[in-house]
C-alpha cells in the first residue's frame, strides 16, 4: 500500500484496494475440531474482519487525502483484482508479492504472477519488507 500511496500522490490519482474473500472449502477427513464450523459461519467472518479492517487502512495518516475506494470482492484472488482493474479501466495494478519459492510457491500458487500474466494494464509487483515476509 505504500508504494500505491506514493504513485497516487504523485499522479493526483485514485487508489481502489480490493479485498478478495477466497471461497473455504472443506478439508475432508479433518477432526481438529470437536464441532466442525459452517463454512457460511467462517465465509462471514471473513467478510466481516474485511468490512472492518479495510477502512482502517484508508482513515491511516499515512494515507491522509488521498481518495481511497475499498471494494471487497469473492473468489479467485488473482481473477478478481483483475477482473475489478478491467470493470474500472485502472492504469496500474500495485500488488505484493509473499517471495515464495519452490515447494511453497507450487503448492499455494503465485497471485501476483497469474495477475502479471492476465491484467490489461501495467502491474507493479513490490516485494514486502522484510519484517513482514518472516511473519508470512
Amino acid at each position: 500500500m505504500p508504494y500505491a500511496a506514493a504513485i497516487a500522490r504523485a499522479t493526483q490519482a485514485k487508489i481502489i484496494c480490493v479485498h478478495v474473500v477466497e471461497p473455504v472449502v472443506p478439508t475432508v477427513g479433518y477432526t481438529g475440531l470437536a464441532e466442525p464450523l459452517p463454512i457460511a459461519d467462517v465465509s462471514q467472518q471473513l467478510e466481516n474482519s474485511a468490512e472492518r479492517e479495510l477502512p482502517k487502512l484508508a482513515e491511516s495518516e499515512e494515507y491522509a487525502g488521498l481518495e481511497i475506494e475499498e471494494v471487497i470482492v469473492h473468489g479467485d484472488p488473482a481473477a478478481e483484482i483483475v477482473r475489478v482493474a478491467d470493470e474500472r479501466q485502472v492504469d496500474l495494478i500495485v500488488i505484493s508479492s509473499h517471495g515464495r519459492t519452490g515447494l511453497g510457491r507450487i503448492i499455494f500458487g503465485s497471485t501476483a504472477e497469474a495477475v502479471v500474466r492476465h491484467a490489461g494494464c501495467p502491474v507493479l509487483v513490490v516485494k514486502p519488507p522484510p519484517q513482514e515476509e518472516s511473519e508470512q
